[in-house]
């Protein structure tokens, strides 16, 4: 006689024919990182990228960092700081060129480009007064997605990478046009500034931006005479309220600004590149009539100078004469205080590095944020960056349709 079932027992029976729920693996969308931070060989640079304590808190966050031999010593942190920090310490260039992004802060050489593999990530400067069709060529071939940190925007439209290094540089010009003047070093042997009974050093700066706002504070607390040329009044403007005091401001006529010329010790370029290019506003023939021993520090070397006789020259060799006129043209002038420059930097890199993650990887963050998306100027083998691209004469391919082919 078959024994009957109780009713809990023909529950769980029936149960049994229902759908069950069945719990599903959830998806990581947090991306770690496999970072490099290579050695830097060009332009006696001494900056990098991200100091030990960043490169802990990334540590700690699930990412991979792995850092050449001796690349913090121009910053004074050491291979240990480093390792302590979490990182891995690799001995040749042909290592750290395994990570799938490099963070660096000069442009590659082309010797490092070879070094790359193929579909990596490079955050870096562009310099692209320095560049030529080649090094695009480079970067395309090796299907690079390459961001320049000089294009990188903030959500407001800022350039944070860009503003940081302007007060660096802004700051620190006033201690180079010091050194340029005095005797000890060739100068005329004048003090930057004046005493009672001096009349002050005349200093013209081209430019009204940050760079210029700094520089002109720095001119202004040493007692010297400043002028600041610039084309757009609103510029002009809002250095002025920022100076909070009477300073000369006038727009870039050529008659005005070569009057000045002549009677100036010390001339700044900083003119930031407008569409891709800058031009030259001080011709050679102004030069010419400058005083001689003068200066000329032309800030916006970097982006091919806003002065005509200006030429590219490094920390080890920062000056050449013309016309009896000193020129300085380093392009990386925030290396001279590289402590400062590397601690400004890894306070704006690492929280991208971490929103980047969050948002599952590089493509992810340049699809997501247009801010981003800016900085990028290779993409996979073509170039995204209508300027570039003018400024060369080669194609230019939307970055947005490339994107969203991705789908």
């Amino acid at each position: 006689m078959a024994k009957k079932q109780s009713g809990f027992a023909k529950l769980a029976q029936e149960s049994g024919l229902y759908t069950q729920e069945k719990l599903m693996p959830v998806s990581q969308d947090k991306h770690s990182f496999f970072l490099g931070l290579p050695n830097e060989i060009s332009m006696q640079e001494r900056r990098i990228t991200l100091t030990p304590e960043s490169v802990r808190l990334l540590v700690n966050n699930g990412h991979e960092i792995w850092v050449e031999t001796k690349a913090g010593d121009g910053s004074k942190f050491s291979d240990k700081d480093y390792s302590d920090a979490g990182a891995k310490i690799v001995y040749s260039p042909e290592e750290v060129y395994k990570a799938d992004v490099i963070l660096k802060i000069e442009p590659p050489t082309m010797e490092e480009i070879d070094l790359m593999k193929p579909g990596q990530s490079l955050i870096s400067a562009l310099q692209i007064g320095n560049q030529a069709p080649d090094y695009i060529k480079a970067l395309n071939k090796k299907s690079i997605i390459a961001l320049a940190y000089e294009f990188i925007e903030d959500k407001v439209g800022g350039m944070p990478i860009i503003r940081a290094m302007s007060e660096l540089a802004g700051n620190t010009v006033m201690s180079i046009a010091s050194e340029c003047l005095s005797a000890v070093n060739g100068g005329k042997g004048v003090i930057l500034g004046g005493i009672t009974g001096v009349p002050p050093t005349k200093v013209v700066i081209i430019g009204a931006g940050t760079v210029a706002e700094y520089a002109a504070r720095a001119g202004i607390g040493l007692g010297a005479d400043i002028q600041i040329f610039d084309n757009h009044i609103y510029k002009l403007r809002r250095i002025k309220q920022a100076l909070g005091t009477q300073v000369y401001t006038s727009t870039i006529d050529t008659a005005t600004l070569a009057e000045s010329l002549k009677q100036a010790d010390v001339v700044i370029g900083a003119l930031r590149a407008e569409k891709g290019r800058n031009r030259h506003v001080v011709s050679e023939e102004m030069v010419a009539e400058m005083k001689m021993d003068s200066v000329i520090i032309d800030l916006s070397i970097d982006q091919g100078g806003c002065i005509e006789t200006s030429e590219l020259t490094s920390l080890n060799k920062p000056t050449f004469s013309k016309y009896g006129v000193i020129h300085y043209g380093v392009p990386n002038v925030a290396s001279r205080v590289a402590l400062t420059a590397t601690t400004a930097l890894s306070n704006i890199f690492t929280p991208t590095i971490l929103r980047a993650a969050e948002e599952g990887g590089i493509e992810e963050m340049i699809f997501s944020h247009n801010w981003f998306m800016k900085g990028v100027y290779t993409y996979k083998g073509s170039l995204t960056n209508q300027h570039i691209a003018r400024k060369f004469g080669m194609k230019c391919k939307d970055l947005g349709l490339l994107m969203a082919a991705r789908f």
